[in-house]
This record gives C-alpha cells, sequence and structure tokens, in this order.
C-alpha cells in the first residue's frame, strides 16, 4: 500500500462528541420538561403568571409583614405607620404551649416531652432501613413504647407520677397519640380483615366482610359519635371507659376498615403459584402468609398504605367535635382570646395548623417514596 494511501487511515478510535448544547444542562432540562410543546409552554406560562400572582403577597403576610413579638393584641393591630400588619406571629409564640400541652400540668411536661423522644426514637429506629436489630426496634415500637407512654402520660403513682387525667390532655399531645395508635392499631387489624375476608370459612369471611362494609359505609364522625355519646348509654357510667380511649378505639377501627381494603388488594395481586409453591415447601398458612405472601403484597400496596396513614393522620382533627381538645381545638380556643382579638389572628393560628399538618403528611409521603424506590432497585436486582 502507498505511503499516501495510509495518511487517511484513523489507528484509534474517535472521541465521542459532546451532546448538543440545547439538549443538556439547564437549557435542555427546560425544553424536555416545560417546552417541549405548546401545550406545555401554555402551561409553563400560565403556572409563571399565576405564581407571580400569588407567591409574593403570601410573602409579604406571612414573612416580611409579620407581627413576631407583642404580649397582646395591640402589636398586631392595623396602625398609622403600619396600616396593613401581616401574619400575627407573636399569638403563635404566646400560645405555643398550650398548642403543645393542652392543659397538662406545667409541673409534669417534662413526661410529655420525654414522650416526644421516645416516640421519635423508635420511628427513626424503625424507619432507618439500615438500623442494626430491627426486629428489637419492633418490639420497642409496638410493646415497650406504649407500656412507657402509657405509664408517663396517665402517670403511675407507685413510681412517683401523679396521675393526668385525659380531660387535660390537648394540643399536639392529642393528635399525636390519636393519630400513632390509628396508625400503628389500624394495620394489623387490617391484615388480619383482609386475610378473613379471603378466608375459607364462611364464618370468619362473613364476619370480615360484614365488619368491613358496615364501617366503610358510615363517616368516621359517626364511629366518634357513637363511641363517645351513645357507648356511654349502654353500660353503667362505672364501666364507660374513658372519652379519649373510646376516641382512639373508634379511629383504630375506622382505619381498619379501609386497610383491609387496602390489604386486600395486594393480596389480589399475588400471583397464585406463590401460594402454590409455599405450600409446595410445607409451610403452614401463618408462616406462608408471613413470609412469602404478605411481604409481596405490602411492597405492591405501600403508597395506598402510606396514604391511609395520611388520611388518618389528617382526619385525627374530627376528635374535636366530640369534645377532645386536639391540636385544631387548642386554636380554636386560643383565637376566641379577647386579648388576641385581631383581624389576622384566626389566619395566622389556621396557618400555623396547616404548616404542621402538612410537615408531618409530606415527611410521611416521601419516607414512603424513598422506600419505594429502594424496594423497587432490591426487586430489579
Amino acid at each position: 500500500m502507498a505511503v499516501a494511501d495510509r495518511i487517511y487511515l484513523r489507528e484509534a478510535p474517535a472521541s465521542a462528541l459532546p451532546a448538543p448544547v440545547a439538549s443538556t444542562g439547564l437549557l435542555g432540562w427546560l425544553r424536555t420538561n416545560l417546552f417541549s410543546s405548546p401545550g406545555n409552554i401554555a402551561l409553563t406560562v400560565i403556572c409563571v403568571a399565576l405564581s407571580i400572582w400569588i407567591i409574593p403577597p403570601l410573602l409579604r403576610f406571612f414573612i416580611f409583614d409579620a407581627v413576631w413579638s407583642g404580649a397582646d393584641r395591640e402589636a398586631c393591630l392595623p396602625t398609622a405607620q403600619v396600616p396593613e400588619p401581616g401574619a400575627c406571629w407573636a399569638f403563635v409564640r404566646v400560645w405555643s404551649s398550650y398548642f403543645v400541652y393542652g392543659f397538662y400540668p406545667v409541673s409534669e411536661r417534662w413526661r410529655v416531652d420525654l414522650f416526644f423522644i421516645l416516640l421519635a426514637f423508635g420511628i427513626a429506629w424503625l424507619a432507618w432501613l439500615g438500623a442494626p436489630r430491627r426486629d428489637i426496634g419492633a418490639l420497642y415500637f409496638f410493646i415497650a413504647l406504649p407500656i412507657m407512654s402509657y405509664a408517663l402520660l396517665s402517670g403511675v403513682p407507685l413510681l412517683g407520677l401523679p396521675e393526668v387525667p385525659t380531660s387535660l390532655w390537648g394540643g399536639i399531645l392529642v393528635t399525636i397519640v390519636v393519630a400513632t395508635v390509628g396508625i400503628v392499631g389500624s394495620l394489623p387489624l387490617g391484615i388480619l380483615l383482609a386475610l378473613g375476608r379471603r378466608s375459607a370459612m364462611p364464618a370468619v369471611r362473613l364476619l370480615s366482610v360484614t365488619f368491613i362494609e358496615f364501617v366503610r359505609g358510615v363517616p368516621l364522625i359517626t364511629v366518634l359519635f357513637m363511641a363517645s355519646v351513645m357507648l356511654p348509654l349502654f353500660v353503667p357510667e362505672r364501666l364507660a371507659p374513658d372519652k379519649l380511649l373510646r376516641a382512639l378505639i373508634g379511629v383504630a377501627l375506622f382505619a381498619s376498615a379501609y386497610m383491609a381494603e387496602v390489604v386486600r388488594g395486594g393480596l389480589v395481586s399475588i400471583p397464585r403459584g406463590q401460594y402454590e409453591a409455599a405450600g409446595a415447601l410445607g409451610l403452614s398458612f401463618w408462616r406462608m402468609m408471613a413470609l412469602v405472601i404478605l411481604p409481596q403484597a405490602l411492597r405492591v400496596t405501600l403508597p395506598n398504605i402510606v396514604n391511609t396513614f395520611i388520611g388518618l393522620f389528617k382526619d385525627t382533627t374530627l376528635v374535636f367535635i366530640v369534645g377532645i381538645f386536639d391540636f385544631l381545638r387548642t386554636i380554636e380556643a386560643a383565637r376566641g382570646d379577647p386579648h388576641w382579638a385581631t383581624p389576622v389572628t384566626s389566619v395566622t393560628g389556621y396557618s400555623f395548623a396547616a404548616v404542621f399538618y402538612f410537615i408531618c403528611c409530606y415527611g410521611m409521603s416521601r419516607y414512603a417514596r424513598n422506600v419505594e424506590t429502594r424496594l423497587a432497585r432490591a426487586h430489579r436486582r
């Protein structure tokens, strides 16, 4: 071959050319997600216009023009210097203890703080998928924590903890207690009801179906009224359970009916071959469910389970209708204080409640999303 012919032969592969600037980086992301079609362009323009119209006034009201300190309503009333004051966060600051503890005795509020710490520790232990000995964490959360929480909050005179009746509980304490008991109680009850609805025994199946359909056919407020108002009429006064206990049982039973349908949907999605394979290995019914079927079913229905938990957490606000001082009820009571009667007091109080519920519900949603992504990644492997 002539020397001149070798000049045009490439002995090494050519380096890869960079992607077009219009398809990478910030410009590429904008074109792909916001300006990919005339419809997306129109929606993007509308969303930007709405944001410009809504966000600046909200920032001015809740942050820039807000009143952050003060001892009474005078700090949040319009003046010549500030004709339109913003949110009255001074009201929230002054009433913050009431919002958290309700009428719980001041000298005993350390018990509530310790309860919050123990609960946060248990949630973190179970939520951290890489935590050591999560089996012990489950025993702590489902067995040890309820016993310690009851002893702390209600009191044990033999241990030097004075009794505190539930009528003095209130605020975020009651909301967390109701939500935790409802969430922790509804999942195992829902699983048992779902298994009962698919049981081969007619009596068990009939009882499960009757309970699920009856509870799902009435609103939660009806269940709470039955538990708090009607139940004491059918039992002697000395045998009537505590008002908060009645609400806890009503919420847990109500949520368990919806949880049963969620779990049943997951059980239906499991192929029949999984049951046959577990039976071929000689597993009993309960071992088959615990080791083979339920782990797959719960993974499939995880988004629906968390959605039920979020709905339950928000539904705890209904307990104030039956006379229980939950977080929303304490805001209702505080905003009626004449010392804080201003045009923005109610808006500020309800906004504070909205932020609290949003943070809790969004945290549950994000955690469930991360767990779902991790399980999907592990399943692909």
